[in-house]
């Protein structure tokens, strides 16, 4: 009886007071209404702040362990050694099905376009929705370059309740209409957005040519070389686009590079006089960057999710260390042997001449004269982080062949015919086994923050994520104009990226061929995200990582060569007391002992897997072919 009487009371105090006008017309406190969000620039803003913040991504600075999935680089972490045992790919690995997202995506645009947002001065209304349209882009490129075709939803899908959900079914999108769309957008979009070369994380009419150059030359590709693989292809053209439309992609990604590169606001970086050090400044220099397009940001902040990027923790040199880790990105020798000397010759790296070492003053001396851009991408032997001297060696080989090393970082040792301890291995390295070390004999440099605190956990490094740059449209250019038989004009894109890296002799049309093109990729782009979709685009993939256990190739300028391994290159110093080569350095070519593995990429991995869930809940969804 009490309880009732409570609860009689509780809802006459209630009824009386809802008929309080002033209570019922009170706006909520604990969310915002449309009418609030859409009517503020801040607010919009925030919500789209959001929506750029999770653009899908597969290699960045967030996830170092991706470029070790293929040849660019060795784990050197415990936990990833796995990546050098397992001998291929799952189907599902790259895979990509994030419809929620579009549909964020969707109804953004959808109030962004509304009347809700007609307060607003009708440029920054037109800029809000061209942005919406601008991730939704990037988004089905994504989706389209690991899945193929997928269903275009171009607006929020709501279910009605029915008992039918048929409706929402929509079948998958030919591959080509996808691209299609996308290049659409693009153009409807540009003009409403600004030509500003100091916006680097919202979007520009920059990025949207960069963006546009790169999609294009991906569909202009697949349907070039699609005829390589015929059995990657579905009939209905949800997988493969036909020969005859190669061309057409081709000239829209010369059109939108050449009108960025010729009437665009940005220009290659060349700040620092020493070429290499210019390279490696050009992505983390964020003041007045000319080349950086489009970038995620980072700040340091005491957030935990992710404001500031561990690249540099993660990657700092050990003997250097800020923090107490470090080396795990440790560039292979099949990358770095693939960087030109400067007369434009291709050499692989000798470590024996005549039955005997070849002897070097200073490890660094195997690597010079060589392409600026390796010291830039890669630590080498010999080479200085943050004003600190690398101690890159892997022990002492004696005049017998014996070798005097250590399985602890700059541990020290009696060697023959001494009874004083020195150290027998670098303070960084290499040990095969010992994670952090530089297990391939080097480290990477690419993106690294030469900061003071940027290796520290607490701190961590707020250098931005580079998505677009200019050198990139001129490698884009260059791919296209040779595809479509202007190898002057091909030539002419390269030699200006060439003559920043310190090449003197230019390449002439007749130098042009597609292994110049790849290769030019390779050096120029390594480890910013695109050797995957490249090697996938160009129907290669396959080819180099084909499963077979093969030497290091010793000609690294051919795009199809086998490269199943990562390689390594030890330098030691020589023992032999009284000897004219006494502590100078050689070289040894070895296969770090935790790559046990050969890559092997299937037909089947051109495509990723569509989920079985996906499937079944909408029959229209046909499967990706070869799996």
């Amino acid at each position: 009886m009490k309880k009732f009487s409570y609860i009689l009371i509780f809802l006459l105090a209630f009824s009386w007071s809802c008929n309080d006008d002033d209570f019922l017309d009170r706006e909520p406190t604990n969310i915002l209404l449309d009418h609030q969000v859409w009517n503020d620039e801040s607010l919009i803003l925030s919500v789209i702040s959001d929506l750029y913040f999770r653009i899908p991504e597969y290699q960045t600075v967030d996830n170092w362990a991706s470029y070790a999935d293929f040849d660019e680089a060795f784990a050197s972490n415990f936990g990833d050694y796995w990546r050098h045992k397992n001998n291929e790919w799952g189907y599902g690995d790259w895979s990509l099905w994030n419809y929620d997202y579009i549909r964020e995506l969707n109804l953004y645009i959808q109030k962004a376009s509304s009347e809700l947002t007609d307060e607003l001065d009708p440029a920054v209304k037109a800029r809000f929705v061209a942005e919406g349209r601008f991730l939704r882009a990037v988004n089905y490129f994504e989706l389209v370059k690991r899945m193929g075709g997928v269903p275009l939803i171009l607006e929020p899908l709501s279910y009605d309740f029915s008992g039918d959900a048929s409706y929402l079914e929509y079948p998958r999108a030919k591959e080509s209409e996808v691209y299609d769309f996308i290049l659409s957008e693009l153009d409807e979009i540009k003009n409403d957005l600004p030509n500003d070369t100091e916006v680097k994380s919202r979007a520009t009419q920059g990025v949207v040519l960069a963006m546009k150059s790169r999609v294009a030359l991906y569909a202009a590709s697949i349907a070039k070389y699609g005829v390589n693989t015929p059995s990657v292809s579905l009939p209905g053209g949800e997988v493969g686009i036909p020969a005859s439309m190669a061309d057409g992609y081709y000239t829209i990604a010369l059109d939108a590079a050449e009108e960025l590169i010729n009437n665009g606001p940005y220009s290659l970086y060349e700040k620092k006089e020493d070429l290499s050090e210019n390279f490696s400044s050009l992505f983390i220099d964020k003041a007045n960057n000319p080349e950086v397009i489009f970038v995620r940001d980072f700040v340091q902040s005491e957030r935990w999710d992710g404001r500031a990027n561990l690249w540099t923790l993660w990657n700092q040199p050990w003997s250097g260390a800020e923090d107490l880790e470090g080396g795990r990105t440790n560039p292979s020798l099949n990358l770095v042997q693939s960087f030109e000397m400067l007369d434009n010759t291709f050499q692989t790296f000798e470590t024996m001449s005549g039955g005997d070492y070849v002897y070097f003053d200073s490890p660094i001396d195997m690597f010079a004269g060589r392409d600026a851009r390796l010291a830039g991408t890669v630590m080498l032997p010999g080479s200085k982080f943050k004003g600190k001297d690398l101690d890159i060696w892997a022990g002492y080989i004696l005049a017998d062949g014996t070798i005097v090393t250590g399985d602890e970082f700059g541990q020290r040792k009696e060697l023959p015919g001494t009874d004083t301890p020195r150290q027998v291995v670098g303070f960084d390295g290499p040990i095969d086994g010992r994670e952090f070390s530089a297990q391939s004999g080097f480290y990477v440099r690419k993106f690294m923050d030469t900061a003071t605190g940027s290796g520290q956990r607490g701190l961590k490094s707020d250098r931005w994520w580079v998505r677009y740059r200019l050198g990139e449209v001129y490698l884009n250019a260059a791919e296209a104009a040779f595809e479509l038989g202007d190898e002057d004009a091909a030539a002419e894109y390269l030699n200006v990226l060439r003559r920043r890296a310190g090449f003197t002799i230019d390449l002439t049309a007749a130098d042009l061929s597609f292994d110049r093109i790849a290769h030019e990729r390779k050096v120029e782009l390594a480890f910013e995200g695109h050797q995957l979709w490249d090697m996938k685009r160009w129907r290669l993939a396959h080819v180099v990582w084909n499963g077979e256990q093969e030497p290091l190739t010793d000609q690294p300028w051919k795009a199809d060569e086998v490269s199943t391994r990562v390689f390594g290159l030890w330098p030691y110093k020589y023992y032999e007391p009284g000897s004219p080569n006494n502590e100078k350095y050689v070289f040894k070519q070895v296969v770090p002992g935790q790559v046990t593995g050969a890559d092997r990429f299937r037909l089947g991995n051109y495509y990723s897997f569509i989920n079985d869930d996906i499937r079944n809940n909408n029959p229209q969804i046909v499967k990706n072919p070869n799996q």
